[in-house]
């Protein structure tokens, strides 16, 4: 007789090594995340006061040898240049993920592939109607399509909500998959006219890092120099540079060896996403928040069709394509949702996933590249348009704080003190052992405690 079988669970347990990486990983972008907040916070007070002429000074001053086609700006240097350091990361996240994280198994991918997916399509789509019926640019159909994980996780911390782990997960590799279709639409939407010199030469210079990392060849020494020119041609490519740092992500290799704790792109990854996360990243907003807000502008955000096609696809598109993709993913694998979570609680996650600040930014300036006034107009919605989805998430998930604590407390419990959560000790019988005799040493002190006030309420009983 054959054992019935189980639905598979959503947002179920991770496994413990899943679960350290995860924390790992998110508590840096978390740090990062609040960097980013306040470069945001500290670009829009320096834009809006009388200092504003020496921001836009800054912002624009040029810098970078012109006889290799590398004159920029300090905002394109943040632009093509620091973000390729983030999309470097990016590369190595996705790469983990499909050898050894939730992406490995075509059945575990199917959730946030396909949630990721209607993530991008539906504000897509609002932004396309929007813009249609009011007679708009459609240019900017990709601003409202990206997730920023390190905003979205600042959120979190700044309302101190403990999701479960296995939320935390999804937003993570939900945010990987974002990211891997957003570097796709720059590459495929956003490419210049081509330069073949300049792109064969980025190919060869990828395939002699491929072929360095595969005879074992170690050193900074070499990866950072070969880096920057692969990176030097592949901006001149007329390919968009960050390209550059997200295929060479993808090389490193993610699969531990025997005896290694870390695989070499796990362990340049711990290395690389600080600089990611508390420099590249908050440079770049530094550099791109920087718009000039005032009344009109801000009534502006809510009657152009393209701004306001950037603040409902955020806000709305998002929300609801990621919600009505995890539904669908969910309907279509038969998978029941954890007991201890509800339908709501994806939703709440869905409308935090509506923060998109640093590369809908950049798409932003990729889409509007020949009108500065409309760049920082969508600039602004882009702003608009996460602070109400933060806003919106952050209420949703504050309904719920009380569970969240709790189910977070839970995967914390270490009674034992072995260094590992009880909650992944309960099939260990040395963990039951120890507990045993936390216990009866416990009750053996409880038994001494009664003896002594047993002893000492005699003798206040006793005649004198």
């Amino acid at each position: 007789m054959t054992a019935p079988r189980t639905a598979p669970k959503l947002f179920g347990r991770l496994s413990l090594p899943e679960r350290n990486f995860v924390a790992d990983a998110l508590r840096t972008e978390t740090v990062g995340g609040v960097l980013l907040l306040l470069a945001a916070v500290a670009a829009l007070m320096w834009a809006n006061t009388p200092l504003g002429d020496s921001y836009a000074a800054l912002r624009d001053f040029h810098i970078g040898p012109e006889s290799l086609g590398l004159d920029l700006s300090l905002q394109h240097w943040a632009a093509d240049g620091l973000l390729a350091v983030f999309f470097f990361v990016a590369g190595i996240e996705l790469k983990r993920e499909l050898v050894v994280g939730e992406l490995r198994d075509p059945k575990a991918a199917a959730l946030p592939v396909i949630a990721a997916l209607c993530g991008m399509i539906m504000p897509a789509v609002v932004y396309l109607a929007v813009t249609t019926l009011g007679d708009g640019s459609t240019a900017g159909w990709a601003v409202p399509t990206a997730t920023d994980i390190a905003f979205a996780l600042a959120v979190l911390a700044v309302i101190g909500t403990s999701l479960p782990s296995a939320l935390r997960a999804f937003l993570l590799t939900l945010a990987v998959v974002d990211d891997l279709f957003a570097i796709l639409i720059i590459a495929i939407f956003f490419t210049n006219d081509l330069n073949f010199a300049a792109l064969g030469g980025a190919f060869a210079g990828l395939a002699l890092f491929w072929l360095l990392l595969r005879t074992g060849v170690r050193g900074w020494y070499v990866y950072v120099p070969l880096a920057l020119v692969i990176w030097g041609l592949m901006y001149n490519s007329g390919v968009h540079a960050t390209i550059a740092g997200v295929a060479m992500g993808l090389m490193l290799r993610c699969g531990r060896r025997e005896g290694e704790a870390y695989s070499p792109g796990e362990h340049i990854e711990h290395v690389v996403r600080p600089l990611s996360a508390g420099v590249a990243v908050p440079l770049f907003a530094l550099f791109s928040a920087g718009v000039t807000v005032t009344g009109k502008s801000l009534g502006d955000v809510f009657t152009k069709p393209e701004t306001l096609g950037v603040v409902l696809g955020l806000v709305l598109g998002k929300a609801l394509g990621i919600f009505g993709g995890t539904w669908l993913a969910a309907r279509f694998t038969r998978a029941e949702l954890n007991e201890d979570l509800r339908w709501p609680d994806v939703f709440a996650l869905a409308s935090l996933a509506g923060i998109g600040f640093t590369v809908s930014l950049l798409i932003g300036e990729l889409a509007f590249a020949g009108d500065a006034t409309l760049t920082d107009e969508v600039k602004a919605a882009v702003l608009i348009g996460s602070l109400i989805a933060a806003v919106l998430s952050g209420v949703l998930l504050k309904l719920r704080v009380r569970t969240y604590q709790a189910l977070a407390a839970e995967e914390e419990r270490d009674e034992d003190m072995s260094g590992v959560p009880d909650i992944y000790e309960q099939d260990d019988p040395a963990y039951h052992l120890r507990m045993a005799a936390i216990y009866e040493e416990k009750a053996a002190e409880h038994r001494r405690k009664a003896q002594a006030a047993g002893a000492s309420r005699d003798g206040r009983d006793s005649p004198a």
